[in-house]
């Protein structure tokens, strides 16, 4: 049996086991598997590790694509540089660490970018903002985060105001809030301050559209959840576990 899966916490929401199993079905990988792996703290990886030694390969989400990084004996160039690894190849019980996040984001935020999505907000400061901010700079889009504590380098939501808003069309929210069940939470903003030049892209994507975009979609912005870039990221572990 070839195994691969996912750790995080909670793992409810997980897109990762049904789309695999899906695709080992389609593809006749009888002797694949997929299986998650809901771990309450990341030194729990380590009997994860222990009590299954045919794992191949990992898929790593909230909230430990940072704190993962101390138990990889090798990183590729994006996790080094990004701090942040969201994919592990295991080989002779050692763990490099990838991000696939990157290629992800980057291909579904270019489908609806236009020349008016100058400036960002990126919403959120953890693993998944690290992915965000190296595609943005990547593009040279100059971004300011926003998170719950205010500091010389960002805003806290309650500092973004209405003006502030109109001066960033593009907005990535980072955050699992809206993810389900807890659907009808959003992150703090005056959105009444949103307009069609607007860009809201959202890693959440479940539900389809999260009271983030429902918020973007009624002042006329261009609205995107994280599928595409969930579904691309996939297939580009499935690359780096089969290179």
């Amino acid at each position: 049996m070839r195994l691969f899966g996912l750790i995080g916490f909670p793992l409810s929401h997980s897109f990762s086991k049904k789309f695999f199993t899906e695709k080992f079905e389609k593809e006749g990988l009888d002797d694949f598997k997929y299986e998650l792996f809901p771990i309450a703290s990341i030194n729990e990886l380590v009997d994860v590790l222990r009590k299954h030694p045919e794992l191949l390969g990992l898929n790593v989400t909230i909230p430990y694509k940072e704190q993962v990084l101390s138990y990889l004996h090798e990183k590729d160039d994006v996790v080094k540089k990004i701090k942040a690894c969201n994919c592990i190849v295991i080989e002779d019980g050692k763990l490099k660490g990838y991000n696939t996040d990157v290629i992800g984001f980057e291909r579904a935020l270019k489908e609806k970018l236009g020349p008016d999505h100058t400036k960002a907000l990126i919403l959120g400061a953890g693993g998944a903002a690290k992915a965000v901010e190296f595609v943005l700079t990547k593009l040279k889009i100059p971004f300011t985060y926003v998170s719950r504590r205010p500091s010389v380098n960002n805003y806290s939501y309650e500092q973004v105001t209405p003006s502030i808003l109109v001066s960033y069309p593009l907005i990535v929210n980072t955050t699992p809030l809206g993810m389900y069940p807890s659907v009808n939470e959003a992150p703090q903003l005056p959105y009444e301050a949103l307009t069609a030049r607007h860009y809201l892209f959202d890693l959440v994507y479940n539900p389809e559209k999260s009271l983030f975009l429902q918020k973007g979609e009624q002042q006329g912005a261009t609205i995107k959840n994280g599928y595409q870039m969930l579904v691309i990221q996939a297939e580009e572990s499935w690359r780096i576990w089969n290179s």
